[in-house]
């Protein structure tokens, strides 16, 4: 079966389904990824992301050789960039991008420059392609200066920046203001970004009190709030943006606006789900159900 999708949603999810809180097995979640290329809404999902000591196992659970393009998130420092690309490349995965958090709070443009530096040395002994996609996700510090400086790093590295939107506790779901100034500070950088967690709906909403009862912001905020911004938006419209939980109205706006264009900056975000986004835009009327 063959589809085509709009740009605006093709290749949005990266499938994470290994993830909290879903934590579908490996093989079931590898399974599923497979099956999926034979269905109407494939170009809906990107990557399959999987941790560097779990690259083993995708392979071992297709039954049938087939590539999956991976995700690589490398759960060690700059120090395990070349262990995590070394394994891909023993296990024949395609490495079609590259995620790494910084943790070093006390010293975060340091802490880039450390990750540019394994990068560089990786794609000099060809353990990686020029074009790979490396991502850089920085902490929930606020737009500081040492958090600026940090993408300033990736910027001139042409890197690209992570955005966690979301996890298992509360202060890990970050405000309107400071998702809008991460934004506001990606595309001042020209900067790619992605985002990870939280992210299944495409509305805004608050979730159920026995889940925690925290805010969740949606993709389709996200997206047109960094459609308004390249626009050139004021903080407090691109706040509002990520606020709204009218799905009328943000599902009207995206039909107005250009999606598509927004998507070279907000490049595609991780969801444990892939049905939960697909099925959110197919209730606004962005998608028709091809089944």
């Amino acid at each position: 079966m063959t589809s085509t999708l709009e740009p605006a949603w093709a290749g949005l999810v990266d499938d994470a389904a290994i993830f909290p809180p879903a934590e579908t097995p490996l093989a079931d979640a590898v399974a599923a990824y497979v099956d999926r290329r034979g269905h109407w809404s494939a170009p809906f999902v990107a990557s399959f992301v999987v941790t560097d000591v779990r690259l083993p196992e995708v392979g071992a659970s297709v039954v049938e050789p087939v590539e999956i393009p991976v995700s690589v998130v490398v759960t060690g420092g700059a120090g395990a960039i070349a262990g995590a690309l070394r394994l891909a490349g023993k296990h024949d995965h395609r490495v079609v991008g590259l995620e790494i958090a910084l943790r070093d709070l006390d010293d975060l443009p340091g802490n880039a420059r450390r990750v540019v530096a394994a990068v560089d040395a990786a794609r000099d002994e060809g353990l990686m392609d020029d074009d790979t996609p490396v991502f850089l996700e920085l902490p929930h510090a606020g737009s500081t200066a040492t958090w600026l400086a940090a993408a300033d790093v990736a910027a001139e590295r042409e890197m690209r920046l992570k955005f966690r939107t979301g996890g298992l506790e509360a202060h890990l779901f970050p405000a309107a203001h400071a998702l809008a100034r991460w934004i506001d500070a990606a595309l001042d950088r020209e900067t790619p970004f992605k985002c990870t967690a939280g992210l299944h709906n495409a509305v805004r909403h608050t979730g159920p009190a026995a889940d925690g009862g925290f805010e969740h912001h949606g993709f389709l905020n996200v997206l047109l709030a960094t459609r308004r911004a390249f626009d050139g938006a004021g903080l407090d419209d691109v706040v509002a943006t990520l606020e709204e939980r009218d799905g009328a109205t943000l599902a009207a706006a995206a039909r107005e606006e250009d999606l598509a264009g927004a998507r070279r900056w907000f490049t595609s975000f991780g969801s444990c789900s892939v049905t939960e986004p697909l099925d959110d835009l197919i209730a606004l009327g962005l998608l028709e159900d091809q089944s």
